[in-house]
């Protein structure tokens, strides 16, 4: 197990760049947990239920009819807010947000955000790209930010909010893909300092396999046309059995990739944090890095896949459950809708909470 490392990703010298540290995370599940037999009263005969990639959890959260991604930040938030004060939080420089299923089509929730929360950040961004890797997105973003202005606090947060809304209409219900997702927030807090730094990130965008994942009304009509057809993203086995060997690939590829600028073999991680698809990506992904399941920590049952909110929802679960030691190596990893995006990052364990 890494304990001591002290590569010259930690050190602010060796790239002439401060260090920023991932001081804290927070998340919240919306409502009770939605047992598996909402939906399976509804399925119908359904080829690709039978395909892995659609096996369903035992559980997951939906949001309310009326709670927004706001809504949901602002509760994911509290907790930090309990941790470092009000203050702290109202204090910050930059507010990066991605939420999955936009309230407005028009903006994002960035500034209803900071009003919520009190703060009047100088940067603020919503980011809709980067999927279920969105959270080592964000984080790159807000460090670069950080490293390169008088900026010195962050907040990220991801929301993913389209499993009650999109995936119980009446005829997306019956769908093999149906069960599968759930709803969540998950926050991050940076700060530019030294106490949890983050060892190294790598992002990629792959624009080969852009389009690849459409989303569809089963119909001519566009989403926003009025008309029959409910709206989901679409699915065929061929473009399942594509995303399934670009994701067994990319996941390992960028997480390696981290591993090999700190020092760090991908067996000796202490801690490997993932988006959470399903079942089998999960054990392909620890596999690949030579890692025993334990130290690949896996919410897929209580929460179905959270998409972006999958990684800060994982690490908080982690870290209330006391479970990520202080100075451990926390590799986070994930790829984003067909593979068109994927990331990962290093970060020396030292978070609140």
């Amino acid at each position: 197990m890494i304990s001591n490392y002290d590569g010259p990703a930690t050190d602010p010298d060796a790239t002439g760049l401060p260090t920023v540290s991932l001081v804290d995370v927070a998340s919240y599940l919306p409502g009770a947990p939605v047992g598996t037999e909402y939906f399976t009263q509804y399925s119908r005969s359904d080829r690709m239920a039978k395909n892995v990639m659609f096996r369903s959890p035992k559980a997951r959260h939906h949001v309310a009819e009326d709670e927004t991604a706001v809504d949901m930040v602002e509760r994911a938030v509290a907790p930090l807010i309990e941790r470092h004060g009000a203050q702290a939080i109202a204090d910050i420089d930059v507010l990066i947000t991605h939420t999955q299923l936009p309230d407005n089509p028009v903006m994002g929730c960035g500034p209803e955000v900071a009003r919520r929360l009190g703060m009047r950040p100088r940067f603020v961004y919503d980011v809709h790209n980067g999927g279920c890797a969105a959270f080592v997105h964000m984080m790159a973003m807000a460090r670069m930010i950080l490293q390169t202005t008088d900026a010195r606090t962050a907040l990220i947060a991801a929301s993913q909010n389209c499993a009650g809304p999109v995936f119980t209409q009446t005829e997306i219900r019956k769908l093999a893909q149906a069960p599968v997702p759930g709803d969540a927030c998950g926050v991050g807090l940076l700060v530019k300092d030294d106490s949890a730094p983050i060892l190294d990130i790598e992002c990629r965008t792959y624009p080969e396999f852009a389009g690849d994942m459409e989303f569809s009304t089963n119909g001519e009509r566009k989403y926003w046309q009025p008309g029959e057809g409910q709206g989901c993203v679409s699915f065929t086995e061929s473009k399942i059995t594509k995303v399934f060997a670009r994701g067994n690939r990319l996941v390992p590829e960028v997480a390696l990739a981290v591993c090999e600028r700190i020092g760090v073999k991908g067996r000796d991680i202490d801690t490997f944090v993932t988006n959470q698809p399903n079942r089998l990506f999960l054990r392909n992904w620890h596999d690949a890095l030579e890692l025993p399941p334990e130290r690949h920590p896996d919410t897929f049952d209580q929460c179905g896949n959270l998409f972006a909110a999958g990684i800060p929802v994982t690490l908080d679960t982690e870290n209330r459950a006391g479970r990520l030691r202080n100075g451990s190596v926390v590799l986070l990893s994930a790829f984003a809708h067909a593979g068109d995006f994927a990331g990962a990052a290093a970060v020396r364990w030292g978070a609140a909470g």
